[in-house]
């Protein structure tokens, strides 16, 4: 079985964490305080199907939150990861949520972040899935600094990500936010 792409650091005995990344980044999303969580955690981050190192054939066309916590259940137990922390960001966040409601016993804590149990109904997530599909990711990459970051601040290495990212696994995981 083909995993999500994931960088693990921190003492392989302390205590796991799992990161989940936000729609159109990678796991660079965590860069900035995953070392200082690996001084007392097992820190795993992964990425999204299509974004980052992550095979694009993980998700389809119609994939839920559901499919996502799936393929993080799978990691983890590839890992040897039976019980985690985790934290995620807007659809990582997502699937922190989905894990705590249908599989509590794997979590011992939820951290969710820029996120929400409803992401203002299905209809803006199809017209994104539909507008990705087809003119592809080029257009929302030239307005990611305005959506995610204030005044002249930016990651230039999340909006790379974000321009990089599979256009079809990209709707696919806007169609998990339109079903959520």
């Amino acid at each position: 079985m083909t995993l999500l792409n994931h960088h693990a650091e921190g003492p392989a005995s302390a205590p796991p964490l799992l990161l989940g990344p936000s729609l159109g980044t990678s796991y660079a999303l965590w860069d900035e305080v995953a070392p200082e969580l690996s001084i007392s955690h097992r820190v795993v981050r992964w990425d999204l199907p299509g974004h980052g190192g992550s095979a694009a054939g993980l998700i389809e066309a119609g994939a839920t939150v559901a499919d996502l916590a799936g393929l993080v259940l799978a990691l983890a137990d590839s890992l040897g990861i039976e019980r985690f922390a985790y934290a995620g960001v807007s659809l990582g966040g997502a699937v922190g949520l989905h894990l705590a409601t249908h599989r509590p016993e794997r979590l011992s804590s939820l951290a969710v972040i820029c996120s929400s149990a409803h992401f203002n109904g299905s209809k803006p997530w199809e017209e994104r899935a539909a507008l990705v599909r087809r003119e592809g990711l080029a257009g929302l990459a030239e307005n990611a600094d305005a959506r995610w970051f204030a005044g002249d601040f930016t990651v230039p290495r999340l909006v790379r990500d974000h321009r990089d990212a599979d256009p079809e696994a990209y709707a696919a995981c806007c169609d998990a936010l339109a079903a959520f």
